[in-house]
């Protein structure tokens, strides 16, 4: 059963503010990777964040980084970031899981 995928509205920006080949690519990417097995890690590909509870995962296109929380039947994509502001949008939003 494919999943829907659900672009938070600042997901939604981000996507907006790329250029429209890399949006292209984007678009491409979570389509291929998300719509079936959003939560099959791969090595280079799909990683399952430790230590956060919120995003759950980061899908890596080129030098763009999609994060996302997997439900039951839905992909929340939450926001998507170049690879250079990766650490400084993970240390702004990302939740840690309680200890």
């Amino acid at each position: 059963m494919p999943y829907a995928i659900i672009l938070a509205p600042e997901a939604a920006e981000d996507l907006d503010d790329l250029e429209a080949n890399l949006r292209a690519e984007v678009r491409q990417g979570m389509e291929t990777h998300l719509r079936h097995e959003p939560g099959k890690t791969s090595r280079s590909r799909i990683k399952r964040l430790r230590k956060l509870s919120q995003p759950q995962y980061r899908l890596r296109i080129g030098d763009v980084r999609v994060f996302y929380d997997v439900s039951e039947k839905n992909v929340e994509v939450l926001a998507i970031v170049l690879k250079s502001e990766v650490s400084k949008w993970l240390a702004k939003h990302g939740k840690s899981e309680p200890k």
